[in-house]
């Protein structure tokens, strides 16, 4: 479900004059926390379905409060080298409207990205963050040719065409260049057409799409080597104005590709009781990309394994989801236990593995758990 943003506070603000923050003196925020508010009311809200428009839905979407572009992918090199990355930019509304042109470095919007790689087979995750306002050409979005750059990061399409598209992120010691193709699969529309309802409030929840699996190709470098990989990538594109409801913690979200050629997403919204609510849902695409919905009364997760951060913060990284009326009874295993993104607001996205009825590759986001 990704993100309904992390973000909404003047911490991030005040962060945005530094490219990649210290994480030694770093200012960390809860989701709870930072959309636990009521969004500004001249931000639009999510209410009922639209009509979506391609290109144009592509780019940013200025009348709502948050959105995001997020990827994620499981490559291999040539020797079978197992690798994972993600690249997530997000766009904050500091306050609904254009803001005055008397200045270049003028601007309502503020973006930040995630960029983290995983190295299977070394046990390794490295992340970074970055952040910059939308002004002066620093970053922004355009529908035709496609381009959602933050600095030198950057998601760039051709003109007239969603696909191919290609990703470049880096930060001093990794770095992705990867080149996703169409899929035979056309995009989902989540929840409702496209509307994704996360609580029962009217406006708390999102324009939600999704491509699950998209043929990647291209370059990483990790540390001190350049490597050619390929696999694939799955692409979640939101945007919303909304906020938690009071009684929500976060949300466990899985998109999983598994080897038959199926792919599955749920997410589970978790309340802070700890138990799962009622708009927890998803969505599973068969072999020629028709969808089938998910719900809490198909689905059933198990948490089975945990990891504690060094900071103390528990995240249930091992899980058992059966879904009977499709014969899925699968384990879900992170593929490395330390996949943290510790940073403004921290949270576990990483590489999981999948094994059971069903064999595949993933990955899982854990958000809104607390330190102990």
């Amino acid at each position: 479900m990704k993100r309904l943003v992390l973000l909404l506070s003047s911490a991030l603000i005040l962060a945005c004059n530094s490219p990649e923050p210290d994480s030694t003196t770093r200012n960390t925020l809860t989701v709870s926390a930072t959309m636990g508010g009521t969004p500004d009311p001249g931000f639009r809200r999510v209410l009922k379905p639209r009509n979506f428009e391609f290109p144009a839905d592509h780019a940013a979407h200025p009348e709502y409060a948050t959105e995001w572009w997020y990827f994620t992918g499981n490559l291999q090199s040539m020797h079978g080298e197992r690798f994972g990355y993600q690249l997530t930019l997000f766009r904050i509304g500091l306050r609904p409207g254009a803001a005055a042109e008397d200045s270049t470095w003028r601007s309502h919007q503020l973006y930040m990205g995630h960029l983290a790689l995983s190295d299977i087979e070394q046990q390794q995750h490295l992340s970074t963050e970055r952040f910059s306002r939308a002004a002066a050409g620093l970053a922004g979005t355009q529908a035709n040719p496609l381009r959602i750059w933050l600095g030198p990061w950057s998601i760039s399409g051709s003109s007239g065409q969603t696909f191919p598209l290609t990703l470049s992120a880096s930060s001093d010691t990794f770095s992705i260049d990867l080149h996703l193709r169409a899929s035979h699969k056309p995009l989902v529309l989540q929840g409702d057409h496209g509307l994704s309802q996360k609580s029962a409030a009217p406006g708390n929840a999102s324009y939600y799409y999704s491509y699950t699996r998209l043929p990647t190709s291209g370059k990483i470098r990790f540390q001190d080597r350049d490597i050619e990989v390929e696999g694939n990538s799955w692409f979640d594109r939101e945007w919303s104005s909304s906020a938690l409801a009071s009684d929500q913690a976060g949300w466990d979200w899985f998109s999983l590709q598994l080897d038959n050629g199926q792919d599955l997403m749920f997410y589970q919204m978790r309340g802070k009781d700890g138990q799962p609510q009622e708009y927890s849902q998803g969505v599973l695409v068969d072999q020629q990309g028709r969808a089938q919905k998910l719900s809490l009364n198909n689905t059933r997760l198990k948490a089975v394994d945990s990891w504690t951060s060094p900071e103390g913060t528990i995240y249930p990284i091992g899980w058992q989801m059966q879904i009977p009326q499709h014969a899925i009874d699968i384990n879900i295993e992170a593929a490395i236990a330390d996949q943290e993104m510790l940073h403004t607001v921290p949270y576990w996205e990483g590489a999981v593995t999948v094994s059971g009825s069903h064999d595949g590759v993933g990955y899982l986001e854990l958000s809104g758990y607390s330190r102990n």
